[in-house]
């Protein structure tokens, strides 16, 4: 919550963001320093780093995303389990050691959180539960590569993340290169809608697709700045509507995989998939093992660069944000 300091005859009154004191939450001292201050924060997954990609590409992608959020006036604040603790700003040496370990660490979902504690494991979170400890610390700007969402055969499977609920009971924004290709988009954009998660893409009229720019299917609302996405936010807020927003940022036309390769790897990543009896939360992960390994690294790469192009337009809506929520502070007090 806000609290405004007693010297309010300063050109700006100096405002500051007070988190509830959790002992099982443990906040670095510069995140900690920077939402206290109002300063923006942008939340950063670690399922990318134990489950994602390989090393040391894992390690050196994430330290490469933190520094692109510096570089473009935020603070990160990477999140995950070390050996049972919930920390939110993980150090270099912690993101290292969750990378070498790689899928040894637990993948944690929201469900997961309690067992990783109690078992005092690693663990990499995910959208859910990155969302959910965000959140809790008082982060509402998350960067990811894409989310989950329905997986094809869902008619069969009942196989849908617990991603999209997240979205619609936590208030935080997802900054992400749309749903991943490997699952099955209309059915996931119609889940969203039900659950009333507004999604909104970057400059686009049509929805991303993880890989590429375009999954062929039309975004339900398109905006052309963030200022527009950090003006939601704020209505939101004021709304004290419960869920978050799904941001959706295309890869540039650029740097995507191509399409029609990345149609084929899926295709047969799904067949393999259902031969081999993979099922619920190790399926995203070897589905993205495979269509990088049958397209030859190209998905891998499109990966890479489309979360450090999410980290830049993160760190943008982190600050126009948080310039919103000191003009909101301005009005209350000169309405007093």
């Amino acid at each position: 919550y806000i609290y405004l300091s007693s010297n309010r005859s300063a050109p700006f009154p100096k405002f500051k963001y007070k988190m509830e004191s959790k002992s099982w939450l443990e906040v670095s001292p510069e995140v900690k320093q920077a939402l206290e201050e109002g300063k923006p924060v942008v939340a950063l997954e670690s399922t990318i780093i134990s489950h994602g990609m390989q090393y040391p590409v894992n390690k050196d992608t994430a330290l490469e995303v933190e520094r692109i959020v510096r570089e473009n006036g935020a603070i990160p604040a990477t999140i995950g389990l070390c050996a049972g603790k919930v920390k939110v700003g993980l150090s270099h040496e912690e993101i290292d050691t969750l990378a070498q370990m790689g899928a040894k660490a637990r993948k944690c979902s929201r469900r997961d959180l309690g067992i990783a504690m109690a078992k005092k494991e690693w663990g990499g979170t995910t959208v859910a539960s990155t969302m959910y400890l965000a959140h809790k610390a008082g982060i509402s700007i998350f960067v990811t590569g894409g989310i989950g969402g329905v997986h094809r055969g869902y008619e069969k499977t009942l196989d849908a993340s617990a991603d999209l609920y997240e979205l619609s009971q936590t208030p935080v924004t997802v900054i992400s290169a749309g749903v991943k290709s490997i699952l099955d988009i209309p059915k996931t954009l119609e889940m969203l809608e039900t659950l009333g998660v507004p999604v909104v893409t970057y400059k686009s009229v049509m929805f991303p697709d993880f890989f590429t720019s375009d999954s062929g299917v039309k975004s339900p609302f398109s905006v052309e700045s963030t200022q527009e996405v950090a003006e939601m936010m704020k209505a939101n807020r004021l709304l004290e509507l419960k869920g978050g927003m799904l941001f959706s940022v295309p890869v540039p036309k650029e740097k995507e995989a191509a399409g029609l390769v990345v149609k084929e790897g899926i295709e047969d990543a799904l067949k393999e998939a259902d031969s081999l009896g993979v099922k619920g939360p190790e399926v995203t992960p070897f589905l993205l093992k495979r269509v990088n390994e049958l397209t030859k690294g190209e998905s891998s790469r499109a990966n890479v660069e489309l979360i450090k192009n999410n980290a830049k337009i993160g760190a943008e809506l982190a600050i126009n944000y948080c310039k919103l929520l000191k003009e909101q502070v301005r009005n209350i007090i000169n309405h007093e």
